[in-house]
């Protein structure tokens, strides 16, 4: 015994002492590539050709090295860390609006319900011609101009814009700077067949409490028949929030998540500290692609724990914890300094960003490569590569068509204009819709000498033939085939348009609502026509198929963890 003691003790020293020269070691590549960096900068400063831009350099040095590892640390500067910080506090102070770059021009794209731009007069599609006083030019970088409208809560701020489909267009704004708060939580309620539904688009210092109200809300309901927990499209955010979150459905004491950094000693264990105010009600999250990071940690660990059904897509895959470190001279760096693991152990990262390609590109790890987990009651469950569902629910593929609609504005701008043409409203956010006649009045103001769309029946017979005419099959007889079948596919934009009228339809429907109702009523009126969220409350209301969704299945026969 004594033997193995002093043997054990030896391999400990005989780590440690490797370790501790490692650590130099690496401290002295350190030091030595600090010393050759400082001289290479000192010598471009002083002998390079002409003036360079010292802060301009070292940015692009920066984000040269952050660039080689993963996307979610980055360096914030002094004068950009309120981006930084309005991520966890859900608030910052400007006009409130996302502005667009589209060519030489930049536009109001989307005043928020209720801010100082919104409330001044701001509407979606304002061109900015200058801020207080100065030219906002072709090559003014996005970030600059966004600057220039942020600022202290209080001050002004004078905007000059030109109003396209208006007469009196050239317009000013003198906008008080106010703080825009990000609402976690724009919508919930009780929906007609007695199913709550509670949608979080952010996870901030607000999200639990607010979630928190809405459930005790929810559950006020007679005849309750369980709870939608609505994550797709959010990008998550503050973790403990997202602990917070889950204490509300499981017993308290329960671990959600755990982090690891660099080294075993850098885990740490996080646990509800409250007790649940809905342990039993059935309950459903709803993920997406957009689900990731804090929102996945709610949804792994709901699913892990066999305490809600996943319906929806996959999600993102972001396992990766990031950690704000104070810089010198104010600035900040988010940087990764762990992977977390939900109650199985997985780890849902789905892209390895230690290991690159030749070209430097990543690229999601194959399913073939994940390994099965276990849920507590016995469900299998992957690793890497997000959130699988439960349930999958396949949403249609969008077309080049409706793609086209999307990138090029068309939809938005003839919004915009059915806006300057009825700046008296339309109706109630329940009354109004996409009546035929809308539909055949954005037709026409479509040009089509400037909607291009990829034609894939037109795409895929040019390359036919030419595959046909390079080996040798191009006859006279398949040259006439292929004219005819030409004729026959030829595309027409007024068919193409018809054919996808449904989905061109809800595309209008929702410009045109953003321009007149809140954010609330927005999603209120949404939730009738949502197909995932069809396939969830069908769910809740058949306690049995719930259930048995709740239940092991036949065993996978790889790597169980």
């Amino acid at each position: 015994m004594k033997k193995i003691l002093i043997t054990l003790a030896a391999a400990a020293l005989l780590l440690l002492t490797a370790s501790a020269a490692t650590t130099r070691s690496n401290k002295s590549e350190v030091s030595r590539n600090m010393h050759i960096f400082n001289a290479l900068f000192k010598e471009l400063q002083t002998q390079y050709v002409d003036t360079i831009d010292a802060g301009r350099s070292m940015r692009t040095a920066i984000n040269a090295m952050l660039g080689e590892i993963d996307p979610y640390t980055e360096y914030y500067p002094a004068d950009e860390q309120d981006q930084l910080l309005s991520i966890s506090s859900g608030q910052f102070s400007g006009v409130g609006s996302t502005i667009q770059r589209r060519g030489a021009e930049v536009l109001f794209t989307e005043p928020q319900w209720g801010s100082p731009a919104r409330e001044a007069g701001i509407r979606h599609g304002d061109r900015i011609l200058r801020i207080d006083g100065d030219t906002i030019g072709p090559d003014m970088d996005i970030s600059d101009v966004s600057k220039r409208l942020r600022g202290q809560a209080g001050t002004h701020v004078v905007v000059d814009i030109r109003r396209p489909y208006a007469e009196d267009s050239l317009l000013t704004f003198d906008i008080m700077r106010g703080v825009i708060k990000t609402n976690p939580v724009p919508y919930y309620g009780v929906l007609p067949d007695s199913v709550g539904y509670i949608g979080v688009t952010t996870f901030n210092e607000k999200t639990a409490s607010q979630v928190r109200d809405a459930i005790a809300d929810v559950l006020r309901a007679p005849g309750l028949r369980g709870i939608v927990l609505d994550l797709r499209g959010n990008g998550g955010g503050l973790l403990e929030s997202a602990v917070q979150v889950v204490s509300n459905f499981v017993d308290k004491g329960t671990e959600v998540v755990r982090t690891r950094g660099r080294d075993a000693l850098n885990e740490k264990v996080y646990k509800t500290t409250q007790a649940p105010q809905a342990r039993r009600t059935p309950l459903v999250v709803l993920t997406d692609g957009g689900t990731a990071s804090s929102s996945e940690i709610v949804a792994g660990a709901l699913q892990d724990l066999d305490r809600a059904v996943v319906v929806g897509e996959r999600s993102f895959g972001k396992g990766l914890v990031q950690t704000s470190r104070p810089m010198p001279y104010g600035g900040f760096v988010k940087i990764t300094t762990g992977r977390y693991y939900i109650p199985s152990g997985r780890l849902i990262q789905a892209i390895d960003y230690s290991h690159r390609n030749p070209d430097g590109t990543v690229a999601r790890i194959p399913d073939s490569l994940t390994n099965v987990y276990t849920t507590r009651v016995g469900r299998e469950v992957r690793d890497g590569g997000g959130i699988t569902p439960d349930i999958k629910v396949d949403l249609p593929r969008m077309n080049r068509l409706i793609y086209n609609i999307y990138a090029d504005n068309w939809a938005f701008d003839y919004a915009t204009r059915y806006a300057a043409q009825h700046p008296g409203g339309i109706g109630s956010a329940d009354s109004f819709e996409v009546t035929d006649s809308l539909f055949e009045d954005f037709k026409a103001f479509i040009d089509p000498a400037k909607f291009h769309y990829d034609r894939l029946c037109e795409s895929g017979l040019k390359a036919l033939r030419e595959a046909a005419d390079s080996e040798g099959y191009m006859t006279d007889s398949v040259a006439a085939q292929f004219a005819v079948l030409e004729g026959m596919l030829k595309h027409d934009l007024n068919h193409d348009l018809d054919h996808n009228a449904k989905e061109i339809k809800d595309i209008l429907d929702d410009e045109i609502a953003s321009r007149y109702f809140s954010d609330a009523d927005l999603v209120r009126r949404s939730l009738p026509s949502d197909t995932v969220l069809t396939v969830a409350r069908k769910l809740l209301h058949d306690p049995a198929a719930y259930r048995e969704q709740l239940l092991p299945r036949n065993s996978m026969p790889e790597n169980k963890k």
